[in-house]
């Protein structure tokens, strides 16, 4: 996809982040997220580790650079302004999306944002020729599952994943079909 691309809905704009300082930037906003929304489901010291472990520089640098995981800005259309960002990789064995990250600042949340990245994963897959996109979500993040479930995606798994330190990700597997 090209640097900058608009969403299908015309709200929102991903700017594809390539550069070290771009890089900088997304962790300094990956972690003013985190400690805004985070805290209230896994407390502040398994948010604050779980920062640390995938979404600071290093962990967004080799993620990068290791696994082919793309990351982008997501910008309001009318201003410009960074609202959140977003970021997953390919499955080339399963022919799937994997959205790892779907992040929006607070002031943010209930304007649609959400959407706009939903359906530009969904471009991005027909336009990959991908089968499907999928992504996993806290069991105790009621609205982020309803909100999943209403733009069609089911859940089709739940894990528990020992991310080290006693922490642990209890999640459910949420996939949607891409025709």
């Amino acid at each position: 996809m090209e640097s900058t691309t608009a969403s299908p809905d015309g709200r929102a704009r991903f700017e594809r982040v390539e550069t070290p300082e771009q890089t900088r930037a997304l962790a300094e906003l990956a972690g003013t997220i985190w400690r805004e929304y985070w805290p209230a489901y896994l407390g502040e010291a398994q948010t604050e580790y779980m920062i640390e472990q995938f979404q600071s520089l290093p962990a967004i640098t080799r993620d990068m650079a290791e696994h082919a995981y793309e990351y982008w800005f997501v910008r309001a259309a009318d201003d410009n302004r960074i609202v959140g960002y977003t970021g997953g990789h390919v499955e080339a064995e399963t022919n799937r999306f994997f959205i790892s990250k779907i992040y929006l600042l607070a002031p943010e949340r209930g304007k649609h944002f959400a959407s706009a990245v939903i359906a530009f994963y969904e471009d991005l897959c027909r336009t990959r020729g991908l089968d499907a996109m999928y992504l996993t979500v806290n069991k105790g993040n009621e609205l982020g599952i309803r909100a999943y479930e209403g733009k069609g995606f089911a859940t089709i798994d739940a894990v528990e994943t020992d991310i080290g330190e006693g922490y642990i990700m209890d999640d459910y597997i949420m996939e949607k079909r891409v025709s």
